[in-house]
């Protein structure tokens, strides 16, 4: 395990990948609530919510509102998903609030493409120009390169290595043609696919192919395989991940009812600290948030940890009868 990194960045997605595939609709207060908590676990990254149709994600109807309500802490940045330029510009009403950082966007699947986004790969890439250019204009510098469906799709089947290798090659390209540089690549799991073997087979072949790019992993748990891949992923050195908070969310066109959401917060805060993997999140603060999540959506929650809890306190009393 040399590849294994010292510490890691999780970009939390909870409150946006949570709450926009719930059933029932979640009060705005109670979103807040819970974003307002996480910022106090430690965690760097907060996406709260996502700049889309409403007709399509009903659950993200009151972005604005939720955008508006979460108190403010230094040092954590909050953010918001779009998909295209109409949600840009909404985000970009919210400068005051959020992180605003550009996103480049290919599918790895051409099925998944048309089914999320109603587009030809053609169409997708000509709109990251687009939104090359509108960030451009707005001051707002690329950050980030993604592709969705890079481990396998319901819709198309398994995803060749290369075919991601080409994909994060026309992403650097793009951004380059622009002036900008990508500060880092995200492979979606988008899903479930991946498994251990896959991870390190894709990872692998990124890796070779672009050695000093940094990546990120977008896993989702579909198939309880989120937290093994995020193992995977760490003895590949890969140090930035999505998650959410006790498990929440899933994708609403990945086309199965038992679509789950990214690898759980809490699971991978507990498995990185115990390998020596710095995360700077309070574990209990953030077992507490789980625990929060799962009163807010009434119905339980696949987090691991949030039941079992940390060791800190088996430890510790196991120290104190050593000790008397």
């Amino acid at each position: 395990m040399s590849d294994l990194p010292k510490s890691v960045y999780l970009n939390e997605e909870g409150p946006r990948e949570g709450f926009q595939i719930e059933a029932e609709t979640i009060p705005t207060a109670r979103k807040i609530e819970l974003i307002d908590r996480l910022a106090q676990t430690g965690l760097r990254h907060i996406q709260v919510a996502s700049f889309v149709n409403p007709r399509a994600v009903p659950g993200m109807a009151d972005a604005d509102m939720v955008v508006k309500g979460f108190r403010h802490v230094p040092g954590v940045e909050f953010t918001a998903l779009w998909l295209n330029q109409k949600g840009f510009q909404r985000a970009l009403g919210h400068s005051g609030r959020l992180a605003i950082n550009g996103s480049l966007n290919l599918y790895a699947s051409d099925a998944f493409l048309m089914r999320n986004q109603n587009r030809i790969p053609a169409q997708q890439r000509a709109a990251q120009h687009e939104l090359i250019a509108m960030y451009q204009a707005a001051g707002v510098r690329v950050k980030r390169g993604f592709i969705s469906a890079a481990f396998g799709c319901n819709f198309e089947g398994d995803i060749a290595p290369a075919h991601v290798v080409r994909l994060v090659g026309e992403l650097l390209h793009i951004a380059a043609e622009h002036g900008e540089t990508i500060d880092h690549i995200g492979l979606g799991d988008t899903m479930a696919w991946a498994t251990p073997r896959s991870i390190k087979r894709v990872v692998g072949a990124v890796r070779e192919a672009y050695p000093d790019q940094h990546l990120l992993l977008h896993l989702h748990d579909t198939r309880g395989m989120g937290i093994a891949n995020a193992f995977a992923g760490l003895e590949m050195g890969v140090r930035m991940f999505d998650s959410a908070v006790a498990g929440l969310g899933g994708c609403p066109f990945a086309g199965h009812q038992g679509a789950a959401g990214n690898v759980c917060t809490e699971d991978l805060v507990f498995m990185s600290e115990e390998m020596g993997i710095a995360t700077g999140v309070d574990l209990d603060a953030l077992i507490d948030c789980a625990r929060l999540a799962e009163d807010i959506v009434g119905h339980p929650l696949p987090g691991a940890v949030m039941r079992g809890g940390g060791l800190k306190k088996y430890r510790t009393a196991l120290s104190a009868s050593r000790s008397s």
